[in-house]
């Protein structure tokens, strides 16, 4: 009996939006899937705007140039939200 081996590749496919989520189709069938509000530069973004995204860093990564953003598939994965920044007063 042979046994299939997977392969993880978490390299960008596609990337999808809802009124509340980012969710990105990975090569290797996976799709993660988190809320907006993890990246707020996207949550204000408009449709127009999130659907303007181009494949970076080797495959692994995501870059917005208008809204100045970029996520990972790795950050993604761990779970980390973009980091919250400070506001001048």
């Amino acid at each position: 009996m042979g046994i299939l081996a997977i392969r993880a590749d978490e390299r960008v496919k596609n990337v999808n939006f809802t009124e509340d989520t980012i969710s990105v189709d990975l090569m290797d069938g996976r799709v993660i899937a988190v809320s907006l509000t993890w990246y707020p530069r996207l949550f204000n973004a408009t449709p127009e705007q999130r659907k303007q995204w181009e494949i970076c860093g080797g495959g692994y990564g995501i870059h917005w140039e208008e809204i100045d953003e970029d996520i990972s598939t790795e950050g993604m994965l761990r779970g980390a939200p973009a980091p919250r920044t400070i506001s001048s007063i």
